[in-house]
């Protein structure tokens, strides 16, 4: 997936400021509280092979396809339950 298809899903940039010369950032999405979208630093892609994670779960769960990531955003936000 490439990062032009991360802003395409609305994906928000997050920079990391650990010096004032560090450019390094990653994207996030939240979709609803406890499920978050995660890529790895932008140092950390080859070739603009970028990929998405769920945060913070066990074991992993990676997806580097954009329609299977498009497909996922779109299954979770329909279930959504409005109040």
């Amino acid at each position: 997936m490439t990062e032009r298809e991360l802003i395409l899903l609305e994906f928000k940039s997050e920079e990391i400021r650990e010096h004032d010369e560090d450019d390094s950032y990653y994207y996030v999405l939240d979709i609803v509280d406890g499920i978050t979208f995660i890529t790895p630093t932008n140092e950390e892609i080859k070739n603009n092979e970028w990929y998405v994670e769920f945060f913070n779960t066990d074991p992993l769960l990676r997806f580097h396809n954009f329609g299977e990531v498009q497909g996922l955003i779109n299954q979770l936000t329909n279930a959504i339950v409005k109040k």
